[in-house]
């Protein structure tokens, strides 16, 4: 009978599913580029989107490259889109949601600086010893 490795399971639906969220990150900067095309202009949240698409492929294959995803590149990501959120927003906006956004960018800088300069600890990840290292 077939002897099903539940760890083996689960690293090809991750594999698959990062395959589906790579070809739709894509799908969607094709998408934007022709939008930014059609319209003839390009505004700063347009490009603040698209580096959160180029940040996801980059997790990505970093993924697929190393089996792990350093913790700072989702950091990354949600400091920019909250960044884009507050230009999306615009000047018209209450002040005190702006200093709670901008609270929340202010947090996940310093959870970048805890994450970067905290020891350096081995655990085990899917069987496969790994040493943590955001460089």
């Amino acid at each position: 009978m077939f002897e099903i490795d539940p760890k083996a399971v689960v690293k090809y639906i991750e594999k698959i599913l990062l395959a589906t969220i790579a070809v739709l990150t894509i799908i969607a900067t094709i998408q934007e580029i022709i939008q930014i095309y059609e319209i003839r202009k390009v505004a700063l949240a347009d490009l603040l989107l698209l580096f959160i698409y180029t940040e996801v492929l980059g997790m990505i294959g970093v993924f697929y490259a190393s089996n792990r995803i350093p913790i700072t590149l989702p950091l990354f990501i949600a400091m920019t889109a909250i960044s884009r959120l507050i230009i999306l927003q615009g000047k018209g906006m209450d002040a005190s949601v702006l200093l709670y956004e901008a609270g929340a960018i202010l947090i996940i800088a310093l959870a970048c600086l805890v994450v970067r300069y905290r020891p350096k600890n081995q655990y085990e990840y899917q069987g496969e010893p790994v040493i943590e290292k955001d460089d």
